[in-house]
């Protein structure tokens, strides 16, 4: 039997199906009774539900991350939907598809893929594209890439939105490129490419999409800077030549930069012609994905 998805509840609906948790805790009504609020999640989104009388005992029984076995009625309530549960039990992971529960792209990974590897591995600049093909060779990465959202809320908060992101922008830049000769091409598809590379270590996206510790202590921008540094030391080895020191600075400085502001994050303002259109190429990409209640 089909499994009725977030988006399929309506009003009214009497509920026997398995979610996956993302967020739990234990309240307090006015009259001090303890409820569990949670968040049940599958690939189609989101919905609050809410346990009564419930016990310290029960909420310590399952953790974020783990599947419930839900059973309940779905009411409309303040202009919104949410569950209203009688009975939990906790599912194993093994006797789930976790396809059915994370997010994903709509669009296909692997053509995705290849049209990122497509216009990296036609950049003309040499050393650019000795450094597009470490990162391509490197098996752990390229899946990491290829898995990981670009969000864990906002833009692309799905599994594939980091590859989505990455190459909506990129053939982006390529049309735009022609129209002002000032930017220099290749640098600005390589630093589109590597801006959020630290995405891939920075958060998880296994089950519950999250931050690892080395994102909440270190973040992407750091970390893609590190793993541009080690990626560098490959190509001059790959080449027989040091990678130019220039063209490196002017790649870190795209990776510092991209959020645009200090309050948003970045170490360093935009300096350079290809750090601007990077920023605000992603000001786009990033504003077109949120959902319009939330502009």
């Amino acid at each position: 039997m089909p499994r009725r998805c977030v988006q399929q509840l309506v009003d009214g609906e009497t509920l026997d199906e398995t979610f996956l948790i993302t967020d739990k805790q234990l309240r307090a009504n006015k009259n001090g009774n303890l409820y569990l609020q949670v968040e049940l999640r599958d690939r189609t989104g989101s919905i609050g539900a809410r346990f009564w009388n419930a016990t310290e005992h029960q909420f310590r029984t399952f953790e974020e991350g783990d599947f419930l076995r839900i059973k309940g009625k779905v009411q409309l309530f303040q202009g919104a939907l949410q569950v209203i549960f009688t009975g939990f039990e906790k599912v194993q992971p093994a006797q789930v598809n976790l396809a059915d529960f994370l997010p994903r792209t709509e669009q296909d990974v692997g053509r995705l893929f290849e049209k990122l590897r497509g216009i990296l591995l036609r950049l003309e600049n040499p050393h650019l594209r000795a450094l597009a093909e470490c990162f391509l060779m490197d098996a752990e990465f390229v899946d990491g890439f290829c898995k990981a959202p670009a969000g864990i809320r906002n833009h692309h908060a799905y599994l594939g939105g980091l590859l989505e992101h990455v190459v909506t922008l990129l053939e982006a830049a390529d049309r735009l490129a022609p129209i002002y000769p000032q930017l220099n091409r290749d640098l600005l598809l390589t630093g589109i490419f590597l801006h959020d590379i630290g995405k891939v270590r920075e958060l998880c996206y296994e089950r519950v999409f999250g931050y690892s510790d080395e994102g909440q202590l270190v973040g992407h921008i750091v970390i893609g800077v590190e793993m541009l540094d080690d990626k560098v030391a490959k190509v001059a080895d790959l080449m027989g030549e040091p990678f130019p020191a220039e063209l490196l600075l002017r790649l870190k400085h795209m990776i510092l930069s991209h959020h645009g502001t200090y309050e948003f994050g970045s170490p360093r303002l935009p300096m350079t012609p290809e750090a601007i259109a990077l920023h605000h190429l992603e000001v786009v990409a990033e504003f077109a994905r949120i959902p319009r209640s939330r502009q």
